[in-house]
């Protein structure tokens, strides 16, 4: 799969904001394991309302 430099450096953020602020060392494929999983139930459980809907719509 495909991350641009930007959304690489938000995941490097974000993975450092996890370990920084709330004292979770994981690393980058688990942050987007479980964001995907969690975009996945939202869908399954909202359908058109979820997320995922609306941000692919606006594309």
């Amino acid at each position: 799969m495909y991350v641009s430099g930007d959304e690489l450096l938000a995941l490097e953020q974000a993975r450092l904001t996890l370990r920084a602020e709330h004292g979770m060392a994981v690393d980058r494929g688990r942050i987007v394991r479980e964001a995907i999983a969690a975009v996945i139930a939202e869908l399954a459980e909202r359908g058109s309302d979820s997320e995922l809907v609306r941000r692919l719509s606006q594309s």
